[in-house]
C-alpha cells in the first residue's frame, strides 16, 4: 500500500483501492486532498478497471475541512467549489465503476463525495448527515445535484434545515446506500463488488455510469432513442460478440436466484 499525504493507494484484482487517510482531522476534505484525489482517480484510469474509496480510522468522511473555508474569499469559495465538483464528476462520469465503503460519519463533503460513486456500501456504523445549515452556509461539493437525486429534495431540505443525522437502515431505504453490512465488513464487500465490475466488458461499464445518468436527464422519447444506439454500438463490440457467444455455447452461467 502506497502512503501519499493524504490518501493511500493500491491496486488489486484491476481494483484500484483509495484510502482517505486523514483520521485525526475525521478524514476532512481540504484543497491539497481534493488535488490529491484529482491525481489518484486518474492514476486509477491507467492501472485498474474498477475502484473503491474508503476511509481510515473510525470514519469515512466528516466533510468540509472547516479550519481552511472559514479563511477563504467568497471568490476562492467558489473555485474551490467548482473544483470538488470537476474532481468528482471525474468519479462519477469518468472510466472506471466506482464503490464506497463507508462507515462512521458520511457527513457533509463525505456524503457528496460518496454521492459521487456508482455502488455505496455502508456498515453498522455509518451515520449520514448535512449539517451545512447549522454552520450558516449551502452545500458546495454537489449535494444539490447528485445527493439530492440519490434521496429527493424533500429529504435533503429536511436534513439541512434540522440537521438530522439518519442511520445506516434509513440510508437504504432512502437509496443513499445499497448495501448494508456488518461492521467492519463494508470495505471488503466493496472491494468484491468492485471486482466482479472489473470483469465486465469495458464499454459496458463505460455505457452504464456515462449513459444512464445523462438519459435520466432526458425526456423519454429521447431516451429510449439514446438506449437504442448505446445497446447496438455495446452489442457489436468484439467482446460483447465472444461473450454472447460463450453463453449461446453454455460456456457461461446463467442468472441464479438471490442466495443461489
Amino acid at each position: 500500500m502506497e502512503k501519499l499525504t493524504y490518501l493511500t493507494y493500491e491496486v488489486r484484482e484491476n481494483v484500484a483501492i483509495l484510502g482517505l487517510n486523514r483520521p485525526e482531522k475525521r478524514n476532512a476534505i481540504s484543497d491539497a486532498f481534493v488535488e490529491e484525489l484529482a491525481l489518484l482517480v486518474r492514476r486509477a484510469e491507467d492501472e485498474a478497471k474498477a475502484g473503491v474509496i474508503y476511509g481510515h480510522g473510525p470514519h469515512f468522511c466528516a466533510g468540509l475541512d472547516l479550519a481552511e473555508h472559514v479563511k477563504k474569499t467568497p471568490f476562492e469559495g467558489v473555485h474551490g467549489s467548482r473544483r470538488w465538483h470537476e474532481v468528482f464528476g471525474w468519479i462519477q462520469k469518468g472510466k472506471l465503476p466506482w464503490f464506497a465503503a463507508l462507515h462512521g460519519a458520511v457527513v457533509g463533503g463525505g456524503l457528496e463525495l460518496a454521492s459521487s460513486v456508482h455502488v455505496r456500501v455502508a456498515d453498522d456504523t455509518a451515520f449520514f448527515a448535512l449539517p451545512e445549515g447549522q454552520r450558516g452556509i449551502f452545500v458546495g461539493g454537489g449535494a444539490s445535484v447528485r445527493s439530492a437525486r440519490l434521496m429527493g429534495v424533500a429529504r435533503m431540505t429536511d436534513m439541512m434545515l434540522t440537521g438530522r443525522s439518519v442511520d445506516v437502515n434509513t440510508a437504504e431505504t432512502w437509496n443513499i446506500v445499497q448495501y448494508v453490512v456488518d461492521e467492519g465488513a463494508a470495505l471488503e464487500k466493496a472491494v468484491a463488488l468492485a471486482a466482479q465490475a472489473a470483469t465486465n466488458a469495458e464499454i459496458s461499464n463505460y455505457a452504464v455510469i456515462n449513459a444512464l445518468p445523462r438519459i435520466q436527464d432526458m425526456g423519454a422519447d429521447d431516451g429510449l432513442f439514446v438506449e437504442s444506439f448505446i445497446a447496438s454500438f455495446t452489442a457489436t463490440s468484439p467482446e460483447a460478440e465472444e461473450r454472447l457467444n460463450a453463453f449461446l455455447n453454455k460456456k457461461a452461467g446463467k442468472v441464479a436466484r438471490p442466495g443461489g
